[in-house]
């Protein structure tokens, strides 16, 4: 075997895992015009929204016209307003089969219909009497009626007698989402847990350089014993170190923040006044001390 053929080969065997949204795209296409109607009417409709020239098209839709006009159906136009649900169905399915072409590609889901000028307004009338409103308009030259919609496509295509393969399509319309959104929360959670290692290692140098110059032992107790918890375990977020020392997480926020503000502010007459929970010993310490607090205690000093 040359190795221009084998290159062909491979190509051959690599292209439907390359398109498997244009395979399926053909899937369905093929699903619907294996439909064979039973009542003359539906098959008269049918023809009609295919119209008269068969060339041009796919093969299964080809087969279609040929085994629709080979019966004595005849082509002709059709009366809309005057038709019953399942002739328009049936018209509706040849109109697509004939104009219509369907796009999933990207994740995103794209059916238009391309016909004549006039029969564009004409077709999104029909398609709205049907609770499926179309946005149409000119496209050099010609008419386009267009859904975007993914649920609007769906409706539709479960309405012209799709089965299988739309099920297959919705699926993986339903795997891609799921997909986008896991990928959305693992970045997420990614971004937090490279903030609070970014957070953590500041917190670490900042304990390291008030422990080195004596001002942390100066600090409040809270203040210490949030250092020393922090140090112990640095991969802990501010809920655990919390749960951890009975505190609430906002004072072992607050407590942090005083140790990286020091750590950026040499000058001892720069420092701020902080006032705030920190300066409370842990509410197990209290409770271990008799459960006294300090308002207890002003309510003793005024009597």
């Amino acid at each position: 075997m040359t190795e221009a053929r084998a290159r062909r080969r491979d190509a051959q065997i690599r292209r439907p895992s390359q398109r498997p949204e244009r395979a399926l795209v053909a899937a369905l296409r093929a699903e619907l015009a294996a439909i064979d109607p039973s009542r003359p009417c539906d098959r008269r409709a049918e023809l009609a929204g295919l119209g008269g020239d068969p060339g041009g098209r796919d093969a299964p839709v080809a087969r279609l016209h040929h085994r629709l006009a080979a019966d004595g159906t005849a082509a002709g136009s059709f009366d809309w307003d005057g038709a019953r649900d399942h002739c328009r169905t049936a018209w509706l399915r040849g109109r697509f089969l004939a104009r219509g072409s369907l796009s999933i590609a990207g994740g995103r889901t794209h059916l238009e219909f391309v016909v004549d000028p006039e029969a564009a307004p004409v077709l999104a009338r029909r398609l709205a009497s049907v609770d499926l409103p179309a946005a149409w308009r000119l496209r050099r030259g010609r008419g386009v009626v267009t859904w975007k919609s993914a649920e609007t496509v769906g409706t539709f295509l479960r309405l012209i007698g799709a089965g299988a393969a739309l099920l297959e399509l919705e699926a993986r319309q339903v795997s891609r989402a799921l997909r986008g959104e896991l990928n959305r929360v693992l970045n997420a959670e990614s971004a937090n847990l490279g903030r609070s290692v970014a957070a953590a290692g500041r917190q670490l140098a900042a304990i390291e350089q008030l422990e080195g110059d004596g001002r942390l032992a100066e600090q409040p107790f809270i203040v210490r014993a949030v250092a020393d918890a922090r140090r112990e375990t640095p991969e802990a977020t501010l809920g655990e170190l919390a749960e951890r020392l009975d505190l609430h997480r906002s004072a072992v926020q607050r407590a942090l923040e005083r140790i990286e503000w020091l750590a950026l502010h040499d000058d001892p007459a720069d420092r701020p006044v902080v006032r705030d929970r920190t300066d409370r010993a842990p509410r197990a310490t209290r409770r271990a001390s008799g459960g006294r607090s300090a308002s207890a205690s002003r309510g003793r000093a005024l009597a």
